[in-house]
């Protein structure tokens, strides 16, 4: 217990070297040792990600605005939510000029949104509020100490409202790429009411991952027709990374990028069974930090 009270007031020393850092933040939310010379856990690489590798393109990868030229040029314009409007400040969203439906974001985190299916019924003081709110924060500072986030421009961006027919909630289908391969995926389903999420291998057999803060999809989820077009975007998009999750939508049969997350839960989420930690570890190679170089800055 007094061990946990002091790794409590060590991970919110943000200013403490990262390495040192990481090793408090990991073991505090884990229960496990952080070794950076040899991790071997997926969460355990994740921290040693986030400390050693500093390529650039990831501070644009995470922005939400971005990341969309990246898109565009990789796969394609065709596979972007529509986007309405992206602001610096928040008085400059004019909400008399938005539609009746949208989705408001910041672009340099995550949590940072506001989904509004009826304008006329939003409360707009409070809107204003949380956007001044969101862009105060650092998610870099607010997190884990996410090194791509470090450098994200604070901004808001209003994108259009996804809907499915059928559905009170979009499936989010979430998938996790090592060296370019997407390996396994998790599905949200019910994001607004009650979450829950299933873990799938490429040839969509349901695995018994799980985790302690989310429920279980019980049944099965149906796999999307296009599936295979699914994976060869998030391949794509996923390109020589030793890890990245990409995020897409499936809309009757029309794929929607939603994000690229290379710190899933900020490396501290556990999976359950246990070994699963271990043989996810496995599918992230490390990659070799350069003879007399502190970081890896460049992709190889």
């Amino acid at each position: 217990m007094l061990r946990k009270i002091v790794l409590g007031l060590i991970k919110k020393m943000k200013f403490l070297p990262a390495p040192f850092y990481m090793k408090a933040y990991y073991e505090y939310y884990t229960g496990k040792k952080l070794n950076l010379d040899d991790p071997k856990d997926f969460n355990a690489k994740i921290q040693w990600l986030k400390v050693f590798y500093r390529p650039m393109i990831l501070s644009r990868l995470v922005d939400k605005y971005e990341v969309r030229e990246y898109v565009i040029q990789t796969v394609g314009e065709k596979y972007l939510n529509e986007l309405i409007g992206v602001y610096d400040k928040p008085f400059q969203v004019d909400f008399d000029k938005l539609p009746e439906k949208f989705v408001l974001k910041a672009t340099h985190g995550y949590h940072f949104n506001l989904l509004v299916k009826d304008k006329n019924q939003l409360n707009r003081k409070r809107a204003r509020y949380l956007m001044y709110k969101w862009l105060s924060k650092n998610q870099y500072k607010r997190g884990g100490l996410e090194w791509a986030y470090k450098h994200a421009k604070p901004r808001l961006i209003v994108e259009k409202y996804l809907e499915e027919i059928g559905k009170e909630d979009i499936n989010d289908y979430k998938f996790f790429c090592f060296d370019g391969v997407p390996q396994l995926l998790h599905v949200d389903i019910d994001r607004g009411t009650k979450h829950s999420r299933a873990y799938y291998d490429m040839d969509w057999n349901k695995l018994p991952i799980k985790h302690d803060s989310i429920a279980f999809i019980e049944g099965e989820t149906k796999k999307p027709e296009n599936f295979d077009e699914m994976v060869e975007v998030a391949s794509k998009l996923a390109g020589k990374f030793p890890y990245v999750r990409v995020d897409l939508y499936n809309l009757n049969n029309k794929i929607v990028f939603g994000e690229m997350t290379f710190y899933p839960a900020d490396g501290r989420l556990e999976f359950i069974p246990e070994k699963y930690n271990r043989i996810l570890g496995d599918y992230l190679e490390i990659p070799e930090i350069p003879e007399g170089e502190k970081y890896i800055t460049q992709i190889v």
